[in-house]
């Protein structure tokens, strides 16, 4: 009976869930356009009507067409246009291209997630005990990968807004106009040790942050909050995008061959610097956070500061047993906030604000080993060329991140909300 209790409430648990999170999607398309859904600004970027199929297909493709003997879906089609890049599943409708399709409509699309969405209730009510526990776990990281795709679907309107020279307002959010200068950048140590690194536990995690493994640290020290705008401006005035000895050689040839003179979505008006953002264009605030650079930019100005960039296992280490707590999507402000105050023995701004990049390539732990079948798929095949972020940005859940969470992005790349945190060697 206690066990039938128990599942029974598992149940009520991951369908209460699965609503929050599918409705929390739908609730970010409000302040969109019919028109803003259908835009891929750039290959990286999707439009977001192919964020909300994509979402939908997961959970028909892994869990009812498996398990719900007569499911039919909307159309066979969407297999292909709306699979992301699971090769075990079947072709994929080339990601550049996404832009250029037109139908299914928007309206179409939202009618493909309701009619998941119902299927899903449905499976939930027949399933038997064995079956709800058997299915927690696709069911879960269902619901994380929805998650990733808001955070996806807000930084990319946030580029295919940046395009229009009307800059369009997502959402008009009460971000400061002014704040008190945070305090000069304090460091906090760490001793050299060695540490257990990665997950371990029966919660969720994704399978790129295990198996657990021993790592020895050196002697450390962590910026106590992230750099501001101010600090960046200083690298800029100071002819820093032209300082080759700065920068690493694919970098430099990059910001030549890209003209890049200062971070995405800075505007320079008549000797004024402004920052778009998803509340439109606004003076650019100096002491908020620095945002949209890439690891290139973020590993100039550390040179440029005498420091360097944390690797993973230190920024983990240094992160493990702080709470969870920062600017996160829930707050709805869609942008990084300025530290109103932060004691020197403490570090801030770990979670949320923007991801952290570090000098730590993203690479397999020891003992790595990418699960069966397509969701094998999902992390494992991507272990090359990128780096890794951490912490969570202002467009994260808070509910979706961990200390272990690895985020991963190439070295050029910087439509995302990431941001720097500087580490020295002791």
């Amino acid at each position: 009976m206690n066990n039938s209790r128990e599942i029974q409430h598992l149940r009520t648990q991951l369908i209460e869930k699965y609503s929050a999170v599918r409705g929390f999607t739908e609730q970010l398309c409000k302040p969109l356009e019919k028109e803003d859904f259908v835009v891929q600004s750039m290959p990286d970027v999707s439009p977001t009507r192919w964020h909300l199929a994509h979402t939908a297909w997961f959970f028909e493709t892994f869990i009812l067409k498996p398990e719900l003997k007569d499911y039919e879906t909307p159309n066979e089609l969407y297999n292909y246009m709306f699979n992301s890049y699971y090769n075990a599943v079947g072709q994929q409708f080339p990601r550049p291209e996404r832009g250029n399709l037109s139908r299914p409509t928007v309206k179409e699309v939202f009618a493909y997630r309701h009619h998941v969405d119902q299927e899903i209730m449905r499976l939930f009510k027949i399933l038997d005990e064995q079956k709800v526990t058997k299915l927690e776990s696709i069911f879960v990281l269902g619901l994380h990968h929805e998650q990733q795709h808001q955070e996806l679907m807000l930084t990319d309107i946030k580029h295919v807004f940046f395009q229009n020279p009307l800059y369009p307002v997502y959402a008009n959010t009460d971000l400061p106009k002014s704040s008190p200068s945070p305090q000069d950048l304090q460091w906090t140590a760490f001793k050299s040790r060695q540490v257990h690194h990665g997950f371990s536990g029966r919660e969720f995690s994704f399978d790129n942050e295990t198996p657990r493994h021993d790592v020895l640290l050196q002697p450390f020290k962590l910026g106590n909050r992230l750099i501001t705008n101010r600090e960046y401006l200083a690298f800029i005035d100071d002819d820093g995008y032209n300082q080759a000895a700065l920068w690493l050689s694919d970098g430099w040839s990059l910001i030549n061959k890209e003209d890049w003179k200062a971070p995405l979505y800075w505007v320079q008006k008549e000797g004024k610097w402004f920052e778009f953002t998803l509340s439109g264009l606004i003076p650019l605030n100096l002491d908020t956070p620095l945002t949209h650079v890439s690891y290139y930019e973020a590993d100039a100005y550390a040179n440029w500061a005498g420091a360097r960039l944390p690797s993973e296992h230190e920024w983990e280490y240094a992160a493990r047993s702080l709470p969870i707590e920062g600017n996160f999507v829930q707050n709805q402000l869609f942008h990084p906030t300025t530290l109103k105050s932060v004691p020197t023995s403490e570090l801030s701004q770990v979670f949320g604000d923007v991801w952290e990049w570090t000098r730590s390539p993203y690479t397999p732990y020891p003992g790595f080993k990418s699960a069966s079948g397509a969701v094998g798929e999902y992390n494992g095949k991507f272990m090359s060329s990128q780096m890794v972020l951490r912490g969570g940005s202002c467009v994260s859940s808070k509910d979706h991140l961990r200390s272990t969470y690895r985020n991963f992005f190439y070295p050029h790349s910087r439509w995302q909300f990431m941001g720097i945190r500087l580490a020295r060697d002791v």
